[in-house]
């Protein structure tokens, strides 16, 4: 089973979970995105990819110019731990994780939580890569990803206890779109999945068989 399709089947299983006026509030979040143009905001192939320096969970300072200095990256954006989605996708990408590294790159993932948040969702999921914090998501800016939640979609957040305001250290109300790049050795961007859509994520077979193309 792909990712995606594994991801359309959490979601069909969990709408039958979620009562009906809040369905309605994120659908009409999701096609506000959508129409938003934001996805045409978001870098793109060929683009030099922003540098940044950000700590991982453990607090150790991660450059982007340190991490290509060993090779291409995979950079991937997410949600946060609280987000089933972006569980799921970083489960589908530890398990290709080996062929990742096999293929001479290295896999980092970003989110705004803090860094206790990304420790305790490394040790839960054994992540063998990085998970570095951006807080207030002036990274994931520079890569057109950050957006704000609308107040309707941010109280059901709240009300279903996610505690944005903490784990986000007070920015409860930016978020990443989903997001994976492939970058090489030269910082360039060489592949690039973003959507509005959180149920949809980068497929490992993709990323894999850019790494492959690389020089």
């Amino acid at each position: 089973m792909t990712l995606n399709a594994e991801l359309r089947a959490f979601y069909e299983a969990r709408q039958q979970q979620i009562p009906a006026e809040i369905r309605e509030i994120m659908r009409r979040a999701g096609q506000a995105l959508a129409d938003s143009g934001q996805a045409d905001r978001t870098l793109t192939a060929g683009a030099r990819a922003p540098r940044f320096t950000l700590p991982s969970a453990t607090g150790q300072a991660v450059s982007l110019d340190d991490l290509l200095a060993d090779g291409p990256i995979v950079l991937t954006f997410y949600r946060g731990a609280w987000c089933p989605y972006c569980n799921i996708a970083l489960h589908a990408l530890q398990q290709h994780h080996d062929a990742i590294t096999a293929r001479g790159a290295q896999l980092v993932a970003v989110s705004p939580q803090i860094p206790d948040e990304s420790l305790s969702l490394t040790e839960k999921h054994q992540l063998a890569f990085d998970v570095l914090s951006d807080i207030g998501s002036d990274t994931a800016k520079q890569y057109g990803l950050a957006f704000d939640l609308p107040d309707d979609l941010a109280a059901v957040y709240d009300k279903l206890g996610f505690d944005l305001q903490r784990v986000n250290a007070g920015h409860p109300r930016t978020l990443p779109l989903p997001a994976t790049y492939v970058i090489d050795r030269a910082g360039t961007i060489r592949w690039a999945f973003a959507d509005t859509d959180y149920t949809r994520r980068a497929e490992p077979a993709d990323i894999l068989a850019t790494l492959d193309s690389l020089d």
